[in-house]
C-alpha cells in the first residue's frame, strides 16, 4: 500500500519493543487565511484499536480517534496528536433518529452542535444538516449542511449562506494507485474548524457505514 503517514509511526506493544519517536505535532489554524488539505486514514495507529489518524499537507499528525472498543459507538473522542480531547460525539439517546450531539473537550454538557442524519426518499442529496446547541426536532439554527456520497468519498459541506466550507475528496497516490475508501482528502476553508470538520467525517462513517463504492468512469 502506498505510504500515508510519512511522519508517524504506529506503535505496537511487543516484548522487546526499542522506544520509538513520538509524531511532529501541527495544529490545524483557522486565522491565518489559509485552506487546510487533510488526508484521513481510516486506521488507529494504537495496536488492535478502531478509529481515524489525520495528517496536515506536510505528513505531520493533527488529529485522531482511537476506539478501544469496538462495540461502544454511541461515545466517540477526537483528539490532537497529542491525545488531548478536542471535541466529545455522542449519539442522542432516546430518539428513533440517527442524531448525534457534539460537545467541547471531553464533557458532556453546553453541546456545541446537533448533527441529524438527513431522511428524506424524495430529496436524497442531503446526508446530514448540522444546528446549534442541543436542538430538540426543529430545523431551526442549521450553521451547516452535508450533501453528496460518503460512499464514494465525495462530499461537500455548506454553511448557513450556502458557501462550501469543506470537502471530502478521494486521494489518488502519486503512482496513480487508488487508496480505496480508507484513504482520502479533507479539504477545509479558513471559515471553518478543521476539528468541526473532521468530527462531520466522524458521523458521516457512523451514519452511513465503511461501505466504499468506487465512482463509475
Amino acid at each position: 500500500m502506498p505510504k500515508v503517514y510519512p511522519n508517524a509511526i504506529a506503535i505496537a506493544p511487543t516484548a522487546a519493543a526499542a522506544p520509538q519517536p513520538q509524531p511532529q505535532v501541527s495544529k490545524p489554524s483557522i486565522s491565518d487565511g489559509q485552506v487546510q488539505v487533510l488526508t484521513v486514514w481510516k486506521k488507529s495507529l494504537l495496536f488492535n484499536c478502531k478509529g481515524f489518524t489525520v495528517f496536515d499537507s506536510k505528513g505531520n499528525l493533527v488529529f485522531r480517534v482511537d476506539n478501544y472498543s469496538s462495540s461502544n459507538k454511541t461515545h466517540i473522542l477526537l483528539m490532537d496528536a497529542t491525545g488531548k480531547p478536542l471535541l466529545t460525539i455522542r449519539r442522542k439517546k432516546l430518539t428513533l433518529a440517527d442524531n448525534w450531539v457534539v460537545y467541547n473537550g471531553e464533557t458532556d454538557v453546553n453541546p456545541l452542535y446537533t448533527v441529524k442524519k438527513h431522511v428524506n426518499l424524495l430529496n436524497s442529496r442531503w446526508l446530514a444538516y448540522v444546528q446549534t446547541g442541543c436542538n430538540n426536532g426543529s430545523n431551526k439554527n442549521v450553521v451547516y449542511q452535508i450533501d453528496g456520497s460518503y460512499a464514494q468519498r465525495c462530499c461537500t459541506v455548506y454553511d448557513e449562506k450556502k458557501r462550501v466550507v469543506a470537502e471530502i475528496k478521494r486521494k489518488e497516490s502519486v503512482a496513480g494507485v487508488s487508496f480505496g475508501g480508507d484513504v482520502f482528502r479533507l479539504v477545509v476553508q479558513p471559515d471553518m474548524d478543521p476539528a468541526v470538520a473532521m468530527a462531520l467525517v466522524i458521523l458521516l462513517e457512523q451514519m452511513f457505514g465503511s461501505r466504499w463504492s468506487p465512482p463509475s468512469n
